[in-house]
């Protein structure tokens, strides 16, 4: 199964995340097969970008999004339509 989630970059107390789609049964520190974002929570929602059109693509092909990433992508959807 194949899923939207966070992977924490950044160093310790600055975390930084990509938007990445990869294997749910793969650690999300593993390789991705895309990525399709970024966001800085230091900054709040509004600090990062997503690719939506990529997202709803991955969507419609059966990906799952975390919970987080689902609350970015509700943000960013309203931001671009």
């Amino acid at each position: 199964m194949v899923k939207i989630r966070l992977r924490r970059m950044g160093t310790r107390n600055r975390p930084f995340y990509r938007v990445v789609v990869s294997e749910s049964k793969k650690v999300p520190t593993s390789s991705a097969i895309e990525e399709v974002g970024f966001y800085d929570p230091t900054q709040g929602v509004a600090a990062g970008k997503l690719d939506v059109e990529r997202v709803r693509y991955w969507l419609d092909n059966g990906a799952l999004m975390s919970p987080t990433v689902k609350r970015l992508y509700r943000h960013h959807a309203k931001s671009v339509a």
